[in-house]
């Protein structure tokens, strides 16, 4: 028998199947494999094992960067390098390089001041480490969201990126700026970095710190700000250049925003008290920064108006911009820049007798020239002085450009082909009802504007509505048109969209918007191009550290309206000149097209008018130097109104005569609207029977139903509002009376008829002109075209189309 073991026979009935293997004895029995989508999740040790390493990673980057990075030695502001900006010619201008700070300790400066900035910038800076990375992530991700750059900072982390690292916006700089405001933290008190804050941040009005920034303000110690005057220093840290009130009116709402969400954070520390919260007003700043650091007189309006169109257009940052380094050589133009303070003194400033006469204290002035073939700004008018008059009176959107923009409602009317309310197509012919205080026809809501001085024209023509300014045409004009194309015509010549009370409206023929001066320079400047518009432009070339050229934006020329209804409105804005409110213009020995302005209560008045070769835009403005309120200008320069006719004006004409002296004079080269010179005359009912040969039509005739829609403003049952009809009854210009007020011939004819053939003045059947007498121009008959000419006169009446 062999000693190998035998196979053992299986038992009968046994199963021959293989069976799992017993496990051997003290074994765990091995985990079943994970099949199907289970094997794509992982384990929890897989879980856990990755957590721990990446904690240690974190951890371990921590340290080794905090090691690593040290706290480095100040970086001296006293040392940063200027900016400097030239003239086209490259004369220079002014140097931006000079730091106005002076340092101070934390007990100098005021305890509201101190928690304003806390509750402005880190509410929790005491209580709270020097790092938010809850904060830094979330603005991380709204940056990269498209929100816009957020800052995450806290209190500590600013005072580091101010006092030891550059500002600009790099990872590196902000790994840097984590671990130092980390180290910082833990070696200096928060009184020591809060005292660092105040004393190196910088707060606009070229002040650093906040001891310079109560002077620029306020002319105080920062010892004696207020809880107001604190919060809006405070509400300034986030847009130094956007919250200056002073500098930028026209954002106000928004500074105060700010400065309220300051005091109420005050509030909900517990750092004042919620009834004297109640009763604070707005604490609005002086207008001068109290300190010249080079930039008086024009200097410095040029180099704030120059920062401001390189960080709206996104060249540069402000941030950038304060590091300096840059040479920017402008577009304006030394002899004309030049010419226009000499115009602003000679026409208004040498005029004022503040001593005697209040209201001269309140006289403010603003200008700008563009080119109009190539959108450069050569000469531009801020102000009296930038260290005596901070708000740069050419950028400043605060004041109604007024009736400035009536030729906008013109131009929009022949660009749309627009019809008046009756089928008319609007030309400068067409013949409107100038009566004072007429209700608008075609608007739901009931408007009916006054005309200056409550002077009612009766029938009168587009064009001499537009040389006497005539608010009730122009209302009806626009609601013709249509107010949303109106506004869309304004865009387009120039007007920014965001442009203040620019809405669709009929008032908005009467000038309500405030753009500035330079915003309406641009857009007259696109008229006299012949509707072509190119962005304009303040910058000829910048340069960073003496080499590297920085990329501008491109200058794109576009024609944004028709040249026929740009050039159909500059032959319009000539008989302005030549025959309306602006006749000082002709002063200027060039052929010119302009438009008169006045805001309400006399606070602005303006003139924008341009030649060939240049557009330029003047207003006077009415400021109180104390409280920067809006002031009315009667009385000034001793004359009972200040209308756009007068200084705004003559200094138009001085300055376009020096700017433009040794150039060849040149004429306007004009492509009209179809029928430009053919009057539109308002339907019959039915067409008249033609008088027979030798007979006369009889003056005292009347139809025996007033037409519908004879003229613009009749009311149901054919009650004409001056010029027409009533019922059946001529008002103006009957026998032997010389005309009403209100339709007929004033100064006419005494018959109020015409010369040759006798005519009803103001017309039995609604048809004629205002005043319709031969040769009478001051209230109708004949009206003067610029060149020589007159339009045609009407003196009989005539079937619909003859």
């Amino acid at each position: 028998m062999s000693d190998q073991p035998q196979p053992q026979q299986p038992s009968e009935g046994a199963s021959t199947e293989p069976g799992p293997a017993e496990p051997a004895e003290g074994k765990k029995p091995k985990r079943p494999k994970r099949t199907g989508w289970r094997r794509l999740l992982p384990t929890w040790r897989m879980v856990l094992g990755a957590f721990v390493l990446g904690t240690l990673i974190v951890v371990g980057l921590f340290f080794l960067g905090y090691s690593m990075v040290k706290i480095p030695p100040a970086n001296a502001l006293a040392t940063k390098q200027s900016n400097v900006y030239l003239y086209a010619d490259g004369t220079e201008i002014a140097r931006d390089g000079q730091v106005n700070r002076e340092n101070v300790t934390l007990a100098q400066i005021s305890k509201a001041a101190q928690h304003a900035v806390l509750a402005a910038e880190d509410r929790d800076f005491y209580s709270e480490s020097a790092v938010d990375p809850k904060a830094m992530v979330r603005a991380g991700w709204n940056t990269a969201m498209g929100k816009g750059k957020q800052s995450g900072s806290t209190i500590t982390q600013q005072y580091v990126k101010n006092y030891y690292l550059a500002q600009e916006q790099t990872v590196t700089r902000k790994v840097k700026e984590f671990f130092i405001a980390i180290k910082l933290d833990r070696e200096q008190s928060k009184e020591r970095i809060l005292e660092g804050y105040l004393n190196t941040s910088y707060f606009g009005r070229n002040a650093y710190g906040i001891q310079a920034a109560a002077q620029a303000y306020y002319g105080v110690d920062a010892a004696e700000l207020t809880a107001p005057q604190g919060a809006y220093l405070a509400a300034l840290l986030n847009a130094p250049s956007e919250y200056d009130v002073i500098a930028h009116p026209e954002n106000q709402k928004a500074a105060e925003a700010r400065w309220n969400y300051v005091l109420d954070g005050m509030v909900t520390k517990g750092w004042l008290e919620k009834s004297e919260r109640e009763g604070m007003k707005f604490p609005t700043p002086r207008e001068t920064s109290g300190t010249d650091t080079g930039m008086s007189g024009q200097r410095g309006y040029i180099v704030r108006a120059i920062k401001d169109y390189l960080i709206k257009n996104k060249v540069v940052d402000e941030d950038q911009l304060d590091a300096g380094g840059y040479r920017i050589t402008t577009t304006l133009q030394k002899k004309k820049q030049d010419a226009f303070v000499d115009a602003v003194n000679d026409q208004l400033m040498a005029k004022l007798d503040k001593k005697n006469r209040k209201v001269d204290t309140y006289v403010r002035a603003g200008g700008a020239a563009v080119d109009p073939k190539t959108g450069k700004v050569l000469a531009m008018y801020g102000g009296i002085d930038y260290v005596k008059q901070y708000t740069n009176n050419a950028t400043r959107r605060d004041f109604q450009v007024g009736s400035t923009f009536k030729p906008f409602v013109f131009t929009s009317a022949v660009e749309n082909d627009s019809e008046t309310q009756d089928g008319r197509r609007i030309t400068p012919n067409t013949i409107y009802d100038g009566t004072n205080k007429r209700p608008v026809q075609g608007w739901s809501s009931g408007y009916d504007p006054a005309n200056e001085d409550d002077v009612s024209y009766g029938d009168i023509t587009v064009r001499e509505a537009t040389d006497k300014s005539v608010n009730s045409v122009y209302a009806q004009m626009a609601v013709d048109v249509g107010p949303e194309k109106v506004r869309q015509t304004a865009v387009e010549l120039g007007l920014p969209t965001d442009t203040p009370e620019l809405q669709p409206y009929p008032s908005i023929a009467l000038g309500v918007a405030t753009a500035s001066v330079l915003d309406m320079a641009e857009a007259y400047a696109t008229l006299a191009n012949h509707g072509k518009h190119g962005t304009y432009t303040m910058i000829e070339k910048i340069t960073k550290d003496g080499s590297d050229v920085i990329e501008l934006p491109a200058q794109k020329s576009s024609q944004v309206i028709s040249r026929e209804a740009a050039d159909t409105t500059t032959k319009v804005l000539q008989s302005v000149v030549q025959n309306g409110t602006a006749t000082e213009a002709l002063a200027a020995g060039r052929p010119a097209a302009g438009k008169t302005g006045t805001a309400e209560e006399d606070t602005a008045a303006w003139f924008a008018g341009y030649t060939p070769d240049l557009a330029t835009v003047v207003a006077v403005m009415g400021q109180d130097p104390v409280t920067a309120a809006h002031k009315s200008l009667y009385g000034a320069l001793g004359l009972p109104r200040m209308n756009g006719g007068g200084a705004p004006t003559q200094i138009w004409a001085q300055f376009t005569k020096e700017a433009l002296e040794g150039t060849p004079v040149k004429d306007f080269d004009l492509q009209l609207q179809e029928g430009a010179d053919q009057i539109e005359y308002p339907p019959s009912a039915e067409p008249e029977e033609e008088p027979t040969e030798g007979q006369d039509e009889d003056p005292t005739s009347t139809p025996d139903a007033p037409s519908p829609g004879q003229n613009q403003g009749r009311t149901d049952g054919g009650t004409t509002t001056g010029g027409g009809t009533t019922g059946s009854t001529t008002t103006g210009g009957t026998t032997g009376t010389g005309g009403t007020t209100d339709g007929g011939t004033t100064g006419g004819t005494s018959d109020g008829g015409g010369t040759g053939d006798t005519t009803t003045s103001g017309g039995t059947t609604g048809e004629t002109t205002d005043g319709g007498t031969t040769g009478d121009t001051s209230n109708g008959g004949t009206t003067g075209l610029p060149g020589g000419g007159t339009s045609p006169q009407l003196t009989t009446r005539r079937p619909v189309g003859q």
